[in-house]
């Protein structure tokens, strides 16, 4: 941890966007085989691809089909990810001979990653609590001692969708799990986390952004709260009318 830490830090602060954040830490950490969870369009791992001549092998997993037990915007018909395959597999047809395409949820082909392969795992899947959970549990053992697990979708609130949706609890999971590992994790700007598998048990939370401070969930869930949400979504023009009208008379 003591040589991830100034790492991490530099690459947060450089960063303009999660891309160029992830870009800079693969180059400063000199990783080499990599995975990423949830490629959807293959943007992210075209990005890195392009940008990373450090990387020897990415392995790429993702169903690519909708998935009846995923209640999530980004689940789309059969169709529609058909035609997100075929684009992901041209933006990284440059990349062909780094590239194995792993297509399939996370338990049904997690067994071709050997384990301790991975210097970096990227989550980006499904981020409902049963999605991290998997993700995570399933991909630490294929993560090499002294390798690190990143993520999206870090989220302060867990009502990152509309209530139709299941909430998104990558946060506070990812900060459970790596304490039930005993790994150190970096809460970064742009929603990202960092997990590292370090070889001694040392668990840590180190907040880049100072805004993960509350792991509970109980202010979240709130009947107020609660309340408020759907007010919100089912009068979104009132709700921005009164909140410009409090911003106005506050001042």
């Amino acid at each position: 941890m003591n040589n991830t830490r100034p790492i991490i830090e530099k690459c947060a602060e450089r960063a303009g966007s999660r891309y160029e954040l992830w870009i800079d830490f693969i180059r400063s950490a000199g990783l080499e085989h990599m995975a990423e969870v949830g490629v959807y369009r293959g943007n992210f791992a075209s990005s890195i691809l392009e940008n990373c001549s450090s990387l020897k092998k990415y392995y790429m997993i993702d169903p690519w089909r909708h998935l009846d037990d995923w209640n999530k915007p980004a689940n789309e018909d059969d169709a529609l990810f058909e035609s997100f395959f075929a684009e992901t597999k041209a933006r990284t047809d440059f990349a062909g001979e780094k590239r194995v395409i792993l297509r399939g949820k996370t338990v049904e082909v997690i067994d071709d990653l050997p384990d301790e392969q991975l210097d970096f795992a990227y989550i980006d899947g499904d981020h409902t609590l049963k999605g991290i959970a998997i993700d995570l549990i399933c991909i630490y053992p294929k993560v090499r001692p002294g390798g690190f697990i990143g993520g999206d979708d870090f989220s302060k609130t867990i009502w990152q969708h509309h209530s139709k949706y299941e909430p998104t609890l990558v946060f506070p999971f990812a900060v459970y799990f790596a304490e039930a590992v005993g790994a150190p994790i970096y809460g970064l700007p742009y929603n990202q986390f960092l997990i590292e598998k370090t070889i001694a048990r040392s668990f840590e939370f180190v907040d880049l952004t100072g805004d993960y401070s509350n792991l509970s969930l109980r202010g979240q869930l709130d009947a107020n709260k609660a309340l408020k949400l759907k007010m919100a979504e089912m009068l979104p023009r009132a709700t921005k009318y009164a909140r410009k009208m409090k911003k106005w008379f506050s001042k």
